[in-house]
């Protein structure tokens, strides 16, 4: 159930200098996102979608405001405590699935758990886990190449729910797919957010962002919109 924040950005600001010129990609943009709401971050390009995203990933820093996330304060931490933080709080899940060409399926879903620290066998018994969680039981062995691109993406989207972390954070998860296989994909992040995970969803797609639940647009780093989607779309695995 929603209850206390996993999220809490205050006053966050990213500074960016580009030779002489100074770009302001974000501008003290506030925002809350309570445990187990599914959002949708939408906006043009140029209106510091991305770079809110780096942030939110804990990719990068900001050059001034407060980031907690889960109860921990991350917006001042150095690159060694932000990567356990990233590896222990956030799975991720990429328009391009980001996935390791020569490893099986099963090798690339059990890679967050080798920096976690867990044992080869409770590595395997996970990894078999939740890559039948996501329909792929049977293609456990099989290398990308040899995967749909659907397929690949729920080996990502496997991959990301491994280590149980707080937030799903997933950037244009259906870039790279046809119409019917983005549907089955949005139909297995409804299927994720029901069993309890926080999703923030990034994309520039109006029909993608209507399966959620809650809909922040950004324009110019600032927070445009914030606006509760009444009728979310609503997919079946």
């Amino acid at each position: 159930m929603q209850g206390e924040n996993i999220i809490e950005l205050i006053d966050i600001s990213k500074v960016y200098q580009m030779g002489t010129e100074t770009i302001h990609a974000l501008r003290s943009v506030n925002l809350t996102i309570k445990k187990n709401e599914y959002v949708a971050l939408m906006g043009p390009s140029g209106s510091g979608k991305s770079t809110l995203m780096n942030v939110l990933g804990c990719l990068d820093t900001p050059s001034d405001g407060q980031y907690i996330l889960n109860g921990i304060s991350v917006d001042r931490m150095l690159d060694n405590d932000l990567a356990e933080v990233r590896n222990k709080q956030i799975g991720f899940v990429f328009q391009t699935f980001n996935l390791l060409p020569r490893s099986t399926a099963l090798e690339n879903v059990m890679l967050p758990m080798v920096y976690a620290g867990i044992s080869a066998a409770d590595r395997k018994t996970r990894a078999e886990e939740v890559l039948n969680q996501v329909g792929l039981k049977g293609r456990m062995t099989h290398k990308p190449n040899e995967l749909s691109g659907g397929q690949r993406q729920r080996v990502a989207v496997a991959r990301a729910l491994v280590n149980h972390p707080a937030i799903i954070l997933a950037d244009e998860p259906t870039g790279n797919l046809d119409s019917k296989t983005s549907v089955e994909i949005m139909a297995l992040f409804e299927d994720i957010h029901k069993k309890g995970n926080t999703i923030v969803l990034v994309t520039h797609e109006e029909d993608i962002a209507r399966y959620a639940h809650r809909i922040v647009r950004l324009k110019d780093g600032n927070v445009e919109s914030d606006e509760v989607n009444e009728k979310p779309i609503l997919a079946t695995v």
